[in-house]
């Protein structure tokens, strides 16, 4: 029999997850059907349950449900307990477990896909949500000299840095945006939703380190921080490897397989 999975979320109509399961259950022989499923707002609870019921064995969680799913988990993974949010939920009827595999994907992507290590270097991740609350303790598993968060409001970064902390004390960083250090950084990542509201970020083009990586979480299209960050010399990347790599640590969490994800990424490239 097919085992089922779907992707919630509100909206999305736009998700590549679809197309990104297809690939990697073709790629591994394993027999899964994989829809999306558009969730209310306020309905969230219900639908993960209708699933439950309908006998899919997992979904993943988008906007705005990542923090819902965390809630309604019965067990939660390591990097899901640090993060506060979860994108991937495991189904039965006694237990919804909850995982977070946003940061892994974006450990891989850069230095799998894109080859650069972490270790040794100057970190800046800007942002202070739940997209930046998810990499964090990932980024710093690589060993790098430091990670500086830096956020419009330094409360909340601050927030977020001590709620990791308390979890895994780590010398990691919270500042506002007007007080990042005068310094140049390795790997600047933007977590913020700045490429949503085609915003650009109050940074200066002075911490852009001689070659180092800008990377945008989002993806699809060129945000104002990867302008900003191509004009000062930076390599640029997006996050459609970090898409596909979050998919790839999902899938292994259902089936214990871990497909192949270049080619994946080269498919959507296309597109």
């Amino acid at each position: 029999m097919t085992d089922k999975y779907a992707v919630i979320g509100n909206p999305i109509a736009h998700s590549k997850s679809p197309q990104i399961h297809a690939a990697f259950a073709k790629q591994t022989n394993q027999d899964i059907s994989y829809k999306p499923i558009l969730a209310p707002l306020d309905g969230f609870e219900i639908t993960v349950h209708r699933l439950i019921d309908e006998g899919y064995k997992g979904v993943n969680v988008t906007l705005p449900f990542k923090l819902q799913a965390f809630l309604l988990s019965n067990s939660l993974s390591d990097l899901a307990k640090v993060a506060r949010a979860a994108n991937t939920l495991t189904l039965n009827r006694k237990n919804i477990q909850g995982h977070n595999t946003d940061g892994v994907g974006l450990v891989n992507d850069i230095t799998q896909n894109l080859g650069i290590a972490l270790q040794g270097k100057r970190v800046l991740l800007l942002g202070a949500g739940g997209a930046a609350q998810g990499v964090l303790l990932p980024l710093w598993s690589q060993n790098p000299i430091y990670i500086i968060v830096a956020n419009r409001n330094v409360d909340k970064a601050v927030e977020m840095v001590n709620g990791v902390q308390q979890q895994k004390p780590l010398p990691i960083h919270a500042y506002a945006f007007s007080d990042i250090p005068n310094e140049e950084f390795d790997i600047i990542i933007n977590a913020t939703s700045t490429g949503i509201t085609d915003t650009a970020l109050p940074i200066p083009n002075s911490i852009f380190a001689k070659n180092c990586l800008a990377y945008e979480m989002m993806y699809g299209r060129e945000t104002p921080f990867m302008a900003q960050a191509r004009a000062a010399g930076a390599q640029v990347a997006d996050g459609l490897g970090m898409l596909v790599e979050q998919a790839a640590e999902s899938f292994y969490v259902w089936r214990g397989v871990r497909p192949q994800t270049a080619p994946v990424i080269a498919m959507l490239r296309t597109y």
